[in-house]
């Protein structure tokens, strides 16, 4: 070989590396700072087996969180049977993946076959037939979901519209329990026996429930959000007494309101909306469990809250359980303590905290003076602004003007501590949707 046919040949491998190298770069920037979860050991993966690249932003269309173990499912879970979870989108966007939980299952989770399609839109399990996907999981149709751990999707491409329904499915073929779900929904999913992920007449789903199962998240490659603004709460966030199947919940009419005011021109971000509510959520205490159920805000703030992708804003609605549920924690030093954690976490990662006063229960069953006068201290330095970057006032908007310790009549859901669906959307329009620019304070 000459010297001049060397150097040919040096040029020609050094062009090919820099190619390879350029390659890898774009793959994984397109990704950049979108958590996701392989098998096993949580680190994220960057490729994608079943989308094509493609532009624009991840952020949460969906989000839902853990919550326990479902009962009657230690045993032998769901074997043998398709899940089928009906999820609403806030953000639309052209390619999609899904989070599935095994976090509070005892054994390794199964998932032999998995879908994702738009629902057909009549509140049955029936699908929209040429937008039904085949889930993959690093390429492969099926995944196994370690005791405590999640996986993430390869990423499918299909154009999902905002403030529409999704059907997720999901077939384990051998037993693993128990089920971790979200026990109080708002909304009906479906259940099948045998592998029907693929089926789009809804027909063999059969069975009904008012959970959802395994799946906790759907995130959207989108060009109409640019970030994601998490909503994390209790029951009230949850929304608890809103209307079954109507996405009535508070967060629900808050995303509509943040798309048409930009539709209408308003200099406002451009984000998606995701809930992160569990109904008894405490600020401080966790539930029953090895893992806990019901964990505390405390506890679930990094998962639920600072893990969502591009999340630029957190919205706290949280601390009426620490007074009702727990007395011994019922102190508003620690209350606030523990908020001013949260923020002191969300500030660490660049992020904005708007925090919601504690509205009034005067009348529900857990009520006592001595309760009200905490209350009426936490909203007090909730107010005076060292808690939160902004705040909106649950409390004075819904109130009884006649008697401050109670809810409006038409604001009560009847249990005098849950707001009626006119109560939701009255939290949702009294939030100030400009309150979501920027970033959060430094200290506070």
């Amino acid at each position: 070989m000459t010297k001049r046919h060397g150097y040919a040949v040096l040029s020609a491998l050094v062009a090919l590396v820099v190619a390879l190298s350029a390659a890898i770069y774009v793959t994984v920037a397109a990704d950049d700072g979108t958590p996701r979860t392989t098998l096993g050991d949580n680190r994220p993966h960057r490729d994608s087996h079943a989308a094509p690249a493609s532009t624009g932003t991840w952020v949460g269309a969906w989000a839902t969180a853990p919550v326990g173990g479902e009962p009657g499912t230690e045993t032998a879970g769901l074997a043998g049977r398709s899940v089928r979870n009906v999820v609403h989108t806030s953000a639309g966007g052209t390619s999609a993946r899904v989070t599935l939980s095994n976090l509070y299952g005892q054994s390794a989770l199964t998932v032999s076959h998995a879908s994702l399609a738009l629902s057909l839109g009549d509140g049955s399990a029936a699908a929209t037939a040429e937008t039904m996907r085949r889930l993959t999981f690093n390429g492969a149709p099926g995944v196994v979901i370690p005791a405590g751990a999640q996986a993430v999707s390869d990423a499918v491409h299909l154009t999902l519209p905002h403030d529409t329904d999704v059907l997720i499915t999901t077939y384990s073929p051998t037993p693993s329990g128990p089920v971790t779900y979200h026990p109080r929904a708002r909304q009906i999913s479906y259940v099948a026996t045998g592998d029907r992920t693929e089926d789009t007449t809804g027909t063999p789903y059969t069975g009904r429930t008012p959970y959802w199962r395994y799946v906790t998240a759907l995130d959207v490659l989108s060009n109409e959000a640019t970030g994601t603004v998490v909503v994390f709460g209790d029951s009230i966030t949850d929304g608890v007494t809103s209307t079954t199947g109507a996405n009535h919940r508070w967060p629900d009419i808050l995303s509509g309101r943040l798309r048409t005011a930009l539709r209408n021109g308003r200099d406002l971000p451009r984000y998606s909306v995701v809930n992160e509510g569990i109904s008894g959520n405490q600020v401080l205490a966790d539930g029953l469990g090895r893992p806990a159920e019901n964990q505390s805000g405390l506890a679930r703030f990094g998962r639920d809250a600072l893990d969502r992708p591009n999340v630029k804003v957190v919205v706290i609605d949280l601390g009426i359980n620490d007074i009702l549920r727990n007395p011994r924690l019922a102190d508003p030093d620690r209350i606030v303590t523990g908020l001013r954690t949260l923020v002191r976490q969300a500030h660490a990662h660049g992020l904005k905290v708007i925090g919601a006063t504690l509205m009034p229960f005067q009348g529900h069953h857990g009520y006592t003076p001595a309760r009200e006068a905490v209350r009426q201290q936490v909203n007090a330095r909730i107010r005076a602004g060292g808690v939160y970057d902004a705040v909106v006032d649950f409390d004075k908007t819904l109130r009884d003007p006649y008697d401050p310790r109670r809810l409006r009549p038409e604001y009560d859901s009847g249990d005098h501590l849950h707001p009626s669906d006119l109560g939701y959307r009255t939290m949702a329009e009294v939030f100030d949707l400009g309150t979501l620019k920027g970033a959060g304070q430094a200290e506070l």
